[in-house]
């Protein structure tokens, strides 16, 4: 069935399509479609092609069974659908920046269930492109794209379950939420969540729980099923690989802000030693787990008001580091290197006086203020939106949720595509209270004239 678009519809279509080909002419123009991880999804990509084998590391090296589980396989499997006709990752680029587009179109269509009205359509807009991080990443080999759809998908079956009172889009959010806990893990402790909230909505809507329980259930019963399939494989029932190494990283930045970049190289260089010491999978697995909740013991209270600060600076972060990776202007190769010359670390070694010359050696700064400024304003909203007795007080409540646990899993590693799942979210949200904040003003002035 065609849609139904009318002239502002068009508009907003239009200018999602230009902005999404301008970043695309940059990233052809800068060619750097790749972070970090980008390779050990193509190699993921490519060995399930070849080889029908789940494995994020080099197939020509011995294989590790950290890389067996490195990687969620949907993302793979995305780039494989692919590099089934070529390989070739402009052609993942081209897709990402449609999906990007699908995404924050859906996004609209959702808040529009909220009230959002069209004329809004600018503050949206200007709000979108005040966040690079959303085009940027849609023009690098990731699966935060990806992971945005599912995130979205969830939380607009959500609205309707709250609307229209019908299970089915409960089981709609099992599916998204199972989707999107196989591009990446951060979703799978929400497994939990997703439990209660379905059976606790379900029985406010007085419905029989027994279907219910049984949706709710399924997310948890394919982590267990995928936890089963990677004991199979590794000797260690779990579910990525990457839990167990990052509760060690986690207190790296932590480390590196309390006493120094030279002592939380020393601490990581000495606890991967350590790491890599033990022969066993399983027991490596262990060690690193262990090893994380001492530190967390040891520094809990501290540690505690760390992550919490970074979690409230992710609602804010403009991503700079990003947008200097995007255009060249920064290494992965600087921005690991032992002397950090970013605004936080110069902030902390320099104080005030070293921003004169961090300013001239960062000319994206001007654009950088302009980002975190919008930023800002979209928290402004968003918190308005969260104060608006108009809109469902579970709606509220559970787009708070869903925005928290995303920046509490972020933490101190306040990158801006970690954020990127709920980020359109928030902007939608964020109009919708710029908005409702703007009628509760005209019918002030209404009734006082």
């Amino acid at each position: 069935m065609a849609l139904n678009l009318d002239k502002k519809d068009k508009i907003f279509i239009g200018t999602l399509v230009l902005v999404h080909v301008l970043f695309f002419l940059m990233a052809c123009r800068f060619t750097r479609i790749y972070m970090g991880d980008s390779y050990e999804y193509i190699y993921e990509a490519l060995n399930i092609k070849r080889l029908f084998f789940f494995y994020a590391g080099n197939p020509a090296l011995p294989v590790m069974p950290e890389y067996m589980t490195q990687r969620q396989p949907l993302y793979p499997l995305f780039l494989m659908g692919v590099y089934l006709f070529t390989v070739n990752n402009w052609i993942v680029i081209v897709l990402q920046n449609i999906l990007s587009v699908i995404n924050i179109y859906y996004t609209r269509t959702v808040c529009m269930r909220l009230g959002l009205q069209k004329k809004y359509d600018w503050l949206f807009l200007l709000l979108l492109i005040a966040s690079p991080a959303q085009f940027i990443n849609a023009n690098t080999i990731a699966p935060d794209i990806l992971l945005q759809t599912f995130t979205l998908l969830y939380f607009g079956n959500f609205i309707l379950l709250i609307q229209s009172r019908q299970i089915r889009y409960a089981t709609l959010m099992s599916i998204a939420l199972i989707a999107g806990l196989f591009v990446k893990p951060v979703l799978y402790p929400f497994v939990i969540v997703h439990f209660l909230l379905v059976v606790l909505i379900a029985a406010k809507q007085k419905h029989k729980l027994q279907r219910p329980v049984l949706i709710a259930l399924l997310p948890l019963c394919m982590v267990l099923l995928y936890n089963f399939w990677n004991f199979t494989r590794t000797d260690k029932f779990h579910f990525t690989s990457n839990q167990s190494f990052n509760a060690i990283y986690y207190f790296y930045p932590y480390i590196s802000h309390k006493q120094g970049t030279d002592s939380a190289n020393r601490f990581l260089v000495r606890e991967r030693r350590e790491y890599d010491a033990i022969p066993d999978y399983k027991d490596r697995y262990d060690f690193a787990n262990e090893q994380g909740m001492a530190l967390l013991k040891q520094n809990f209270f501290p540690y505690l008001a760390y992550h919490l600060t970074n979690t409230a600076r992710i609602l804010i972060e403009p991503g700079k580091a990003e947008m200097d990776l995007f255009t060249g202007k920064l290494t992965y190769g600087r921005l690991y290197r032992k002397e950090q010359t970013g605004f936080y670390a110069t902030l902390k070694n320099k104080g005030w006086t070293g921003i004169g010359s961090y300013l001239q050696n960062n000319p994206s700064i001007p654009i950088v203020l302009l980002v975190l400024l919008f930023n800002c304003i979209r928290l402004a909203g968003f918190l308005w939106f969260l104060l608006c007795r108009r809109i469902n007080w579970m709606i509220r409540a559970f787009a708070f949720i869903f925005t928290g646990y995303f920046a509490l899993a972020a933490g101190p590693i306040a990158n801006t595509r970690y954020f990127l799942p709920v980020s359109l979210i928030v902007i939608g949200c964020a109009v919708l209270g710029f908005q409702y904040r703007q009628n509760k003003n005209s019918e002030k002035l209404v009734v006082t004239a």
